[in-house]
């Protein structure tokens, strides 16, 4: 399928050049997957920075969060016989699982909507707790009258769970703590109730029985979730095959729920999809995307800190336009747009 999407010319619209690093010892290695709002007339995004000690020649080094003395730095020899760096996202070392970067989220503002900058009215959201000793990531932005809520992946020892903020200014922040555990991600809420219910997609992990399926939990009250429901699994020689994930929050159409997500392969190329789901029960999947709307193609989306790697988690509507923004190769932040009346045609219903 040609893409629907037709990418920024600006591409890429953020680098890791493009923000300072948070201290002098540290260096940004990537900007990943941006949550996206509105606010205050000016577009936001919600930016996962990913930073690491600057290395030393036969060192590998990393940050974790600790909660007696904040940040510390790890260095390992990298001839350390017990040291794994297969994956460059990753570092194994005596059997526990380390990352090689640390991540925050950090709000970024457009009077454009193509170039963005920070602004010292609004910092950075960090890590605080054991349970985000590996940092938070990917976060997704819901929008209900004047709340915004904010679901991430928080990361650490214990596992990849689901945590949620909300706030009015973007300077407050009320903490719910880990609203899913692990292992769950890519957790989205929808911006509406439906029959008096909250609505959010999450994806649990089963390595053994199951797979990375795409769930959805109800709530009444944005605290406690449940009636879980598997809506939507991989498929095997698709897209899709080997784990799949929630975008932003789904978008209300008048033929149902559309909502753009993630899907990947056992090789780790991730491409976008979309989904149909009943306006009155989204637990009825009513059509899903056979071919990927959009795909890595572009340089900066084929090569990079994890190359062939389309990732949305943020976009914004305006009428029938759609405008995402993703994060590239996993290193640097694009934008793209489409309509959502073609993304609706190629949903066989």
């Amino acid at each position: 399928m040609k893409t629907l999407f037709t990418r920024f010319p600006e591409n890429p619209i953020l680098t890791p050049q493009s923000i300072s690093a948070s201290s002098a010892d540290l260096k940004i290695e990537c900007l990943l997957n941006p949550g996206a709002f509105r606010y205050n007339g000016r577009t936001g995004l919600l930016l996962r920075v990913a930073e690491r000690p600057v290395q030393r020649e036969g060192m590998i080094s990393f940050p974790i969060y600790d909660m007696q003395t904040g940040i510390k730095v790890i260095e390992i020899a990298t001839n350390d016989p017990e040291l794994n760096l297969d994956d460059p996202r990753v570092i194994c070392y005596k059997g526990e699982d380390f990352l090689t970067t640390i991540s925050y989220l950090l709000p970024v503002f457009s009077e454009d909507r193509i170039h963005f900058e920070t602004d010292p009215a609004y910092g950075p959201l960090l890590g605080q707790d054991k349970y985000s000793a590996y940092g938070i990531e990917d976060c997704r932005v819901s929008q209900i009258n004047d709340l915004y809520i904010l679901t991430y992946t928080s990361v650490s020892p214990q596992g990849v769970a689901v945590g949620m903020k909300t706030t009015h200014d973007w300077i407050t922040f009320e903490e719910s703590g880990l609203i899913f555990p692990p292992h769950n991600k890519d957790c989205a809420v929808f911006e509406e109730k439906i029959n008096d219910r909250y609505f959010a997609f999450h994806r649990p992990s089963s390595p053994e029985i199951g797979g990375n399926y795409m769930w959805l939990a109800q709530s009444p009250d944005l605290k406690h979730w449940g009636n879980h429901q598997c809506i939507a699994r991989t498929r095997e020689g698709h897209f899709d095959s080997a784990r799949l994930g929630a975008g932003a929050a789904p978008i209300r159409t008048d033929k149902g729920w559309l909502a753009i997500y993630h899907g990947a392969t056992e090789k780790n190329r991730y491409c976008l999809g979309a989904m149909l789901l009943d306006l009155n029960d989204p637990s009825i999947l009513l059509a899903r995307s056979e071919e990927p709307l959009m795909e890595p193609q572009e340089a900066y989306e084929m090569k990079g800190f994890f190359g062939e790697v389309i990732f949305n988690n943020g976009h914004l509507v305006n009428g029938d336009e759609l405008t995402i923004y993703y994060g590239a190769a996993d290193e640097v932040i694009c934008g793209a747009k489409a309509s959502i009346r073609e993304i609706l045609s190629t949903l066989d219903t």
